[in-house]
């Protein structure tokens, strides 16, 4: 029986995958082993040792850390794990950890040798597991991991906020994360122009991605999104639509969602004149 594939794994990899290319172009690791090492170590980002310390791969403090630690009972009593202050941090770490020379002998295989990498860190004692090698072979097949293997380039904005949530921010502004996006929420009176020398975007395009004029002057509590908005809502919502709450515009709820204001339109069968009032249900997803 053919495996299936899991939502919230897929939206790790989302997440991580140029993070995970990042690290293979600096130091030759697989793409796909990074990310297949850290959906298992991490519980596709859901342990308490991640969502607490932001450590995706387990890794525990050794002698020479210097940095904060989190204590918790893994092989012996209050074990004692790195904390990192976000994602890419310990997505460096893991990959700074795999050059020691216990580890050189998987360096002369091709960066395309899944396999060779899977077997290979087993058999030098990364994981005590005898089905880890099994295992990330398994979930780089179901999930292709492979075609990141090949990639050429990757999203450094993407890479560089990866795993961004309210602990993580610019000068100004907390980032966060939502339907496979950053974004961030408007203080007031801020322009386009003053957001894209912050977080390095041109400010045509916050404007383009936000669906706004580029000399719009922004709001306290506007969502500012930092890619192109998605044709749906997160697969969660795909059963529960909308309640339109008193004052709420269409454009609102766009940006609730992280949803371009024309698929909302397209889904509920509505004219770009549509008014909401109060109550009314409107697919998202």
């Amino acid at each position: 029986m053919a495996q299936r594939r899991n939502s919230v794994y897929e939206d790790y990899i989302n997440r991580y995958k140029d993070v995970a290319i990042e690290q293979m172009m600096k130091h030759r690791i697989p793409a796909s082993i990074t990310l297949a090492q850290g959906i298992l170590e991490s519980g596709a980002g859901r342990s308490v040792l991640t969502v607490s310390s932001n450590n995706h791969f387990g890794i525990k403090c050794h002698n020479e850390w210097t940095g904060k630690r989190f204590y918790k009972d893994d092989d012996m009593r209050d074990d004692c794990f790195r904390v990192y202050d976000n994602a890419r941090e310990s997505f460096e770490d893991h990959s700074k950890f795999l050059l020691r020379p216990r580890y050189k002998s998987l360096f002369s295989l091709k960066i395309t040798d899944y396999k060779g990498w899977a077997r290979g860190l087993k058999a030098c004692g990364y994981a005590t597991n005898p089905q880890y090698a099994d295992k990330l072979i398994d979930l780089i097949e179901l999930y292709n991991l492979t075609e990141y293997d090949y990639a050429k380039k990757f999203d450094k904005f993407i890479a560089t906020h990866a795993g961004a949530n309210t602990s993580g921010h610019y000068a100004n502004h907390r980032i966060y994360y939502r339907n496979k996006n950053y974004y961030l929420v408007a203080n007031g009176g801020e322009t386009f122009k003053a957001l894209s020398r912050e977080v390095g975007v041109s400010y045509r395009k916050l404007a383009k991605y936000n669906e706004r004029d580029k000399n719009d002057v922004l709001s306290k509590g506007d969502i500012i999104y930092m890619e192109k908005k998605r044709s749906k809502a997160e697969k969660m919502y795909k059963n529960r639509p909308h309640v339109v709450k008193p004052n709420e515009s269409v454009y609102d709820i766009a940006q609730l969602y992280g949803i371009r204001l024309k698929y909302i339109y397209k889904k509920n069968n509505l004219s770009p004149d549509y008014v909401p009032r109060p109550g009314d249900l409107l697919r998202v997803y």
